[in-house]
C-alpha cells in the first residue's frame, strides 16, 4: 500500500508540474503575442521613410496571420518570419506610398530558393520602375545574394567584405559502398533512366544521364543569372564567367575595380550616405522600416473591418497554396497532404464566388497515389472554372503530376520541374542482421507472398517482376495524364519524360509550361481566363479556426523540431530529408535530389 500511495504521489507531483510548466510557456506565448501585437500598434510610418529588407529567416510560399502558427521558441516570441505572398504584397504596396522614398536591401544572408528570389527580384523592378531608388550593402555577397542585389540602383560593399563569384556546381551523395559495409542491398525498381533518386543505392558516381541533366540544369541557371546580372551591371557575360573561373574576385577591392559594386564603405559611411539622401541632419532622423513592421503598419483597420462584416466579394481567386513533400491524409506542417490540399480544391469548386483558382505548387514529389488523389479535384474543378498552376522553387514529379491538368501552368525561369518518372525502394537487410548483430529470423505465413515487402530478406525475381508491374502502370498513368493535360501525345510526353528534371526556362520549350513568371503572373491569367476586370483573393487551406488548437500542435510537435535543429544545426535537413524519404509507403513519384543554390 505504501508502494501504491508512493507512485500516486509521484504521479500526481509530475501533473503538476508539468502543468506548472504548460501554464508558463502557454501564458509566456501569450504574453509575447500580446507584447508583439502592441508595439505593432505603436508602429508609424514617418514621411521620408526607407524600408529595410532582410531575409535571414527561410522564405515559405504563405504564413499565415494565426500567431501561434510561427513561433520562434528560442526568443519565445512571434517568429518574424514572412512568407512570399506578405513579401510581394508589402513590395506592391510601397511601391504607391509616397512616404516611402527608397528600399534598403541588407543581405548578408539571404534564406529562399532561387525561384522565390526571382520572383522578389522582379517585384524591387516594378517597385523601381516608380522612379524610387534601391540600395543594397553587405559585408558579404553570396552568389544568390549578389543576383538580388543587381537589381540595386547603388551596390556598396564592406571594404573588409568578399563577393563570391565562381560559378554553380553540384555535389551527389553515394551510399552504395557504405551500405555495402553494413551488408545492406537496396532493392530498386524504377522507370525512367533519368530517375537518378535511387542513383546513390547503385551506384558510385553519376550516371551519364543523370550527368547531363544536372548540367544542363545548372548551366541555364547560371545562364539566366548572369544574363540580368549583365544587363543590370553592364558587364559582359564572357567577362562574368572569365573572372569566375579564375577566381579574381577576392576582394572587396575587386568587385569595385571590375565593376559589380559601386562603393565600398563602412556602415557608417553608408548612414552617411542615407542621411544624405534623405536631407536629415542625425542619423536618428533616418526612419527605417522593416518589412513586416511596415506590413502591418500600412494595414487600414476601418477597411478590415469592412471586409469582414460585409458580404464576401462574389469574384473571387482563390490561391490554394500546395507545398511541401506530397504524403496521404492531412500532413504535417511542412507537407503537402493529399486530405488536406483536396479538400481545399474542393472548397473552392464548390463556392460560387469562387471564379478561378490558382495552385501555387512547391514541393519535389512523394506518394504517387497522393498525387493521383489531388490530380482528380483538379479535373473536377477544370471542369467548373479556370484553373491556373504557378510553380514555385519546385514542382517536380508529383509536384507536376498534380500540376499537368490545369488549363495554364506558369513557372519562374529558375523553377526545377518535370521529373516525370516513377522508382520504389525496399531494403534487403537481411545480412546486416545475420552477419553484423547475429540475429536471424523465421516465418509463418498463409500464401506465399504475404512477406513479400519486409526488409528481413530479399525478394525473388518473382517478386521484383510483380513490383515492377506495378510501377510501369503508374509510369504509364502518370504519362497518360500529362498527355492529355498538355496535348501530347504519351510517346512525345515519354521522350521527355523518364525522370528526366528540367528548369523552367527548358520546361517551356518542350511544352511542359505555357508561361514563365511568378504568381502575379499566373493570378493575371486566371483573371482573365474568367473575363473579371475587379476581384479579391482568397487563400486557402483556410487557417485554423482555433487557435489553441495551433498552439497544442507547435507545443508537441515544432518544440521537438526546435531542439532537434539546435544539436543537429545543419546536419537536420539532410536528417529530415532521410526521414521523409524512409516514411513514405507505396511507389514513389519524387524529384531525384534537393538543389540548392548559395
Amino acid at each position: 500500500m505504501k508502494q501504491f500511495f508512493k507512485i500516486m504521489l509521484a504521479s500526481i507531483a509530475a501533473m503538476i508540474v508539468m502543468g506548472a510548466l504548460f501554464f508558463f510557456i502557454t501564458f509566456g506565448i501569450i504574453g509575447s503575442l500580446i507584447s508583439s501585437a502592441e508595439s505593432d500598434k505603436e508602429v508609424k510610418i514617418k514621411d521620408n521613410s526607407v524600408m529595410h529588407i532582410k531575409f535571414t529567416e527561410p522564405i515559405p510560399d504563405r504564413t499565415s496571420d494565426n500567431p501561434f502558427e510561427n513561433f520562434d521558441f528560442g526568443k519565445m516570441q512571434p517568429s518574424k518570419q514572412l512568407g512570399l505572398d506578405k513579401i510581394l504584397k508589402t513590395i506592391e504596396k510601397a511601391k504607391t506610398d509616397d512616404r516611402i522614398k527608397g528600399i534598403y536591401l541588407d543581405l548578408n544572408v539571404v534564406n529562399g530558393g532561387m525561384a522565390t528570389i526571382e520572383e522578389i527580384r522582379n517585384a524591387l523592378e516594378g517597385f523601381k520602375s516608380t522612379g524610387k531608388w534601391i540600395v543594397s550593402y553587405s559585408e558579404i555577397y553570396t552568389q544568390k545574394g549578389y543576383y538580388l542585389a543587381s537589381v540595386a540602383d547603388k551596390i556598396y560593399l564592406n571594404p573588409a567584405g568578399m563577393m563570391e563569384l565562381r560559378g554553380l556546381s553540384s555535389e551527389l551523395m553515394f551510399f552504395k559502398n557504405a551500405l555495402a559495409k553494413l551488408d545492406v542491398d537496396m532493392q530498386v525498381i524504377r522507370h525512367g533512366k533519368f530517375k537518378s533518386a535511387v542513383e546513390p543505392f547503385m551506384l558510385e558516381k553519376m550516371s551519364e544521364s543523370n550527368r547531363n541533366q544536372m548540367q544542363l540544369i545548372l548551366n541555364t541557371t547560371w545562364g539566366s543569372m548572369l544574363e540580368k546580372v549583365a544587363a543590370s551591371r553592364k558587364i559582359s557575360i564572357e567577362k562574368i564567367n572569365e573572372l569566375a573561373d579564375g577566381i579574381k574576385i577576392q576582394k572587396a577591392i575587386d568587385a569595385k575595380n571590375e565593376g559589380f559594386v559601386d562603393e565600398i564603405m563602412y556602415k557608417d559611411e553608408l548612414l552617411d550616405m542615407f542621411k544624405e539622401k534623405l536631407e536629415v541632419a542625425t542619423y536618428e532622423d533616418i526612419n527605417f522600416i522593416e518589412l513586416a513592421k511596415y506590413l502591418s503598419a500600412s494595414k487600414d483597420p476601418l477597411k478590415e473591418l469592412k471586409e469582414k462584416t460585409s458580404e464576401p466579394s462574389s469574384n473571387q481567386i482563390a490561391v490554394v497554396y500546395a507545398s511541401g513533400d506530397i504524403v496521404s491524409g492531412k500532413g504535417e506542417k511542412d507537407q503537402m497532404g493529399s486530405e488536406t490540399i483536396s479538400k481545399a480544391i474542393r472548397e473552392a469548386r464548390l463556392d460560387s464566388n469562387v471564379k478561378a483558382i490558382v495552385l501555387r505548387v512547391n514541393s519535389p514529389g512523394g506518394s504517387a497515389m497522393a498525387s493521383d488523389v489531388m490530380w482528380r479535384e483538379v479535373i473536377l474543378a477544370k471542369k467548373v472554372k479556370p484553373v491556373v498552376v504557378s510553380m514555385g522553387n519546385v514542382a517536380a514529379s508529383g509536384g507536376y503530376y498534380i500540376s499537368c491538368a490545369a488549363d495554364k501552368i506558369v513557372a519562374d525561369e529558375k523553377t526545377i520541374t518535370g521529373s516525370i518518372g516513377v522508382f520504389g525502394l525496399i531494403p534487403n537487410a537481411q545480412g546486416f542482421f545475420n552477419n553484423k548483430l547475429g540475429i536471424t529470423f523465421d516465418t509463418v505465413k498463409t500464401n506465399t507472398h504475404a512477406d513479400m515487402l519486409t526488409i528481413f530478406r530479399p525478394l525473388t525475381q518473382e517478386e521484383k517482376d510483380i513490383i515492377q508491374i506495378g510501377v510501369e502502370n503508374i509510369y504509364d498513368d502518370f504519362i497518360t495524364k500529362v498527355a492529355e493535360g498538355r496535348g501530347m501525345t504519351k510517346e512525345q510526353v515519354d521522350s521527355i519524360g523518364q525522370g528526366r528534371v528540367w528548369t523552367g526556362i527548358d520546361a517551356k520549350k518542350i511544352g511542359l509550361v505555357d508561361e514563365i513568371g511568378g504568381i502575379n503572373k499566373a493570378i493575371e491569367i486566371a483573371q482573365s481566363l474568367a473575363k473579371m476586370e475587379d476581384f479579391t483573393l482568397t487563400a486557402y487551406p483556410k487557417a485554423e479556426k482555433n487557435p489553441f488548437n495551433e498552439l497544442l500542435i507547435t507545443l508537441s510537435g515544432d518544440m521537438e523540431a526546435y531542439f532537434m535543429k539546435k544539436q543537429m544545426g545543419e546536419g537536420y535537413k539532410y536528417f529530415r530529408a532521410v526521414e521523409r524519404l524512409s516514411t513514405q509507403q507505396g511507389i514513389l513519384a519524387r524529384m531525384p535530389y534537393e538543389i540548392e543554390i548559395h
